[in-house]
């Protein structure tokens, strides 16, 4: 079996349609989020993982400037065309989400985390921490629906909000790490909604 590092395991998820992370709409916390009084302004995001881009396309609608990021070959094909379909701006690249700072350093105003850092080695946690820090301009924010479940094995990975905020806390200024009341059926208890501010040395 390949590693949750390579390409090709995700591809292969995809291909054999065994992909249960992707809910086939935009996480409903995040249309909370966005037609809350406490909504981001619109500016440059970069969704990591982005999957079929449901979340990218959201946040594209609400007038953000979207990249959403993706090593699986399918995923980004099927993004680009439901981009496409619904006349969308967001725009979709095939990249290692690890190669993003020699690429993009200090270019997003936001970076957009869903079942990516839960999808990643535990052991690549702290690498994903500092390729958020690198690719947010200073005062980013990183908007997170972070999946706190207690189930063996992986992926998904499961953490606690306390080991979130060990990962965190470092590099940036925890505002709000919430559970979420609206998600999906097979999530409910087990997400929590983050919204952290950069700190840049």
């Amino acid at each position: 079996m390949h590693s949750v590092a390579n390409p090709e395991y995700w591809e292969q998820r995809y291909q054999e349609k065994s992909d249960r992370w992707d809910i086939k709409q935009a996480a409903p916390p995040f249309v909370t989020l966005l037609q809350s009084t406490t909504a981001p302004s619109p500016g440059r995001i970069a969704v990591l993982g982005c999957g079929r881009g449901y979340d990218a396309l959201l946040f594209a609608a609400h007038q953000f400037e979207v990249i959403g990021f993706d090593f699986a070959e399918s995923a980004i094909t099927d993004a680009i065309a439901l981009a496409e379909a619904s006349q969308s701006s967001a725009k979709f690249l095939q990249r290692d989400i690890f190669d993003l700072p020699a690429e993009y350093e200090n270019y997003f105003d936001y970076v957009l985390e869903h079942t990516c850092f839960c999808a990643i080695e535990p052991a690549q946690r702290q690498d994903y921490v500092q390729l958020a820090k690198s690719i947010l301009k200073p005062q980013g924010q990183l908007i997170g629906l972070f999946f706190t479940h207690n189930r063996p094995g992986g992926p998904p990975f499961g953490m606690t909000p306390e080991e979130i905020c060990h990962y965190f806390e470092t590099d940036f200024q925890i505002h709000s790490l919430i559970p979420v009341t609206n998600s999906i059926r097979d999530r409910q208890g087990e997400e929590h909604l983050g919204r952290f501010t950069v700190v840049k040395n």
